[in-house]
């Protein structure tokens, strides 16, 4: 099985990958580390502003599905149940439905979710609030299938999680996910 994982910045969609693949036994393939080794073999310093820059770029020269196409690949290369995180636009999540796959999201509340980018400290994440929503609208540009639309591929997945509680609660979630769309 793959499940393809969107949501909003901040969501957890990392912590729902971790759990996966030690819980669970899933293969983790990550568009975010695809996508700064582009960044890195360009020659470009790694930030928010520039990874999505460099992901519309592939998507634009490649068409709206290239980078979840490679690691789709890559996944199924590997066999066994994979996570593709992160899913940032609507032609990347329809591809992983076309390919068989299931899209989950993942949602919290924007000040939970601002918090916990403050506290992951990642070298994209240094904005402060008023920035950081900023970017969150930035990237979701649903007139264009070559960029993020992040909010129209929170829409178009097959199950939401809300993770505005605890680590056990979205595990829970995970699990009920699991049990419906797991064989």
């Amino acid at each position: 099985m793959i499940i393809g994982i969107t949501g909003s910045f901040g969501a957890g969609k990392g912590c729902v990958a971790d759990y996966l693949v030690s819980k669970k036994g899933f293969k983790h393939f990550s568009a975010r580390n695809f996508i700064i080794e582009e960044i890195k073999k360009r020659g470009l310093l790694v930030d928010r502003d520039v990874t999505t820059v460099v992901a519309n770029d592939l998507r634009k020269t490649h068409g709206p599905a290239y980078i979840l196409e490679q690691l789709v690949e890559q996944a199924k290369a590997c066999g066994g149940d994979a996570v593709v995180e992160s899913l940032r636009a609507v032609a990347e999540v329809r591809y992983v439905k076309e390919q068989g796959g299931v899209v989950l999201g993942v949602d919290a509340d924007p000040q939970v979710r601002y918090d916990r980018v403050v506290r992951r400290g990642s070298e994209t994440d240094h904005v402060s609030f008023a920035e950081w929503r900023a970017q969150e609208i930035r990237e979701s540009n649903p007139d264009d299938p070559t960029k993020q639309d992040i909010f129209g591929a929170l829409k178009e997945s097959d199950f939401v999680i809300m993770n505005s509680d605890s680590i056990e609660d979205l595990e829970r979630q995970v699990d009920n996910f699991l049990h419906q769309y797991h064989d």
